[in-house]
């Protein structure tokens, strides 16, 4: 019997199973298809500025505190699992592409000041110079030398070498439901019948993790975000990443590897909605072009469809829940490759029995539930 279960081998599963394990508890993760979500589609930006958002300032702050761990953690994994990650350190620039995008971006650079973050205003002349396959068309520019990008597919091989290094036992199964007994999470149930007991488990489902039967109502309010995302292939127009705004929509484009290229993303409130429809991948290559018209030489190599975890404040769910037993590493939303670090260590400390804090102290697992969370699903 397993110390700790953890459902879910995404990055984040597998971020507090490798962290937990170098603590000497016993980890079993539980995954059917492990690598095969929110991650797998991600672009790996990790851009705690450029994604600062007015009202979020608490997430802003985890986000750097989870970014400052990246260099250790990158050099550790590559270390361990022998898997190049790919992280880029070139920064990332905003542009805005007409006049109301220039105005938009003004107000993206006050809040930054505002927030005393790293950015600059630059030219279009300037941002220009600093990636040459951009418009001469642009209006305005923001310049964040302190965003960065890694290649989450790799990022997630090599966490699952390291687990495996670590001692993490790996069952890949579907999981049916949460084992309660006695008012006390005590481990998963799988759809083949079986059932895997442990003292503690951590519920790291990403999008699914609200709808686990067993799970307290109210308890884990995740719900799935759709976002569709686009990869390319050709030559390599980019040194870091671009976000645009074009005619008020937004657009990113992150390079990866020697000669790829990841252009997304959509958001959208439709459910477990998987198609990839011709509407979104139109809007995503043609606003792309606008910003980089090289992009249009590119070849078309993938299109995805996946779901964010996301939550009422758009913030994660980190620590144990309303449900004794049971610990939330889960709703990371946008930044589930950002704060991968940061999750890892803070739910292994938890899990240890330490206690949490710094700004991660704003994220308790439990901070949504109500007097009435206890009530379990059928």
């Amino acid at each position: 019997m397993s110390d700790v279960l953890v459902a879910g081998g995404g990055v984040a599963g597998l971020s507090v199973a490798w962290r937990a394990a170098q603590r000497g508890i016993a980890v079993t993760v539980v995954d059917d298809a492990p690598g095969t979500g929110a991650s797998y589609a991600a672009a790996g930006m990790l851009a705690p500025v450029a994604e600062a958002a007015y009202g979020e300032e608490p997430l802003v702050a985890l986000s750097r505190a989870s970014l400052a761990l990246y260099p250790a953690f990158v050099a550790e994994l590559e270390q361990l699992s022998g898997e190049h990650l790919g992280l880029r350190t070139a920064g990332t620039l905003l542009v805005g592409f007409d006049e109301d995008d220039a105005r938009a971006l003004e107000r993206t650079s006050a809040f930054h000041l505002e927030l005393g973050l790293d950015a600059a205003r630059l030219t279009p002349r300037a941002c220009r110079a600093q990636e040459p396959s951009l418009t001469p068309r642009l209006r305005a520019g923001v310049r964040i030398s302190g965003d960065h990008s890694v290649e989450p597919r790799a990022l997630h091989a090599a966490l699952l070498a390291a687990a495996a290094a670590a001692g993490v036992d790996l069952v890949r199964g579907r999981i049916g439901g949460l084992v309660v007994e006695g008012g006390r999470a005590c481990g998963l149930r799988l759809t083949d019948g079986r059932e895997l007991r442990a003292e503690q488990t951590v519920l790291a489902l990403g999008a699914w993790s609200g709808r686990l039967p067993g799970v307290p109502a109210g308890a884990v309010p995740v719900r799935p975000v759709k976002g569709q995302i686009l990869r390319l292939r050709g030559e390599a127009l980019l040194a870091g990443t671009v976000r645009a705004l074009v005619r008020g929509r937004s657009v990113y484009l992150v390079p990866y590897d020697q000669d790829r290229l990841v252009v997304g993303a959509t958001v959208e409130e439709l459910g477990f909605d998987g198609r990839v429809t011709a509407g979104a991948v139109l809007d995503l290559l043609r606003d792309a072009t606008e910003v980089v018209p090289g992009v249009s030489e590119l070849e078309l190599v993938e299109t995805l469809a996946r779901w964010r975890p996301g939550t009422p404040d758009n913030g994660p769910l980190l620590g144990p829940s309303s449900l004794p037993g049971l610990v939330l590493a889960t709703g990371h939303y946008r930044n589930g490759v950002l704060l991968a670090p940061l999750t890892g260590q803070v739910v292994a400390q938890v899990l240890a029995g330490e206690p949490v804090s710094g700004p991660a102290s704003a994220f308790a697992g439990d901070r949504f539930s109500t007097s009435t969370a206890r009530e379990v699903h059928a």
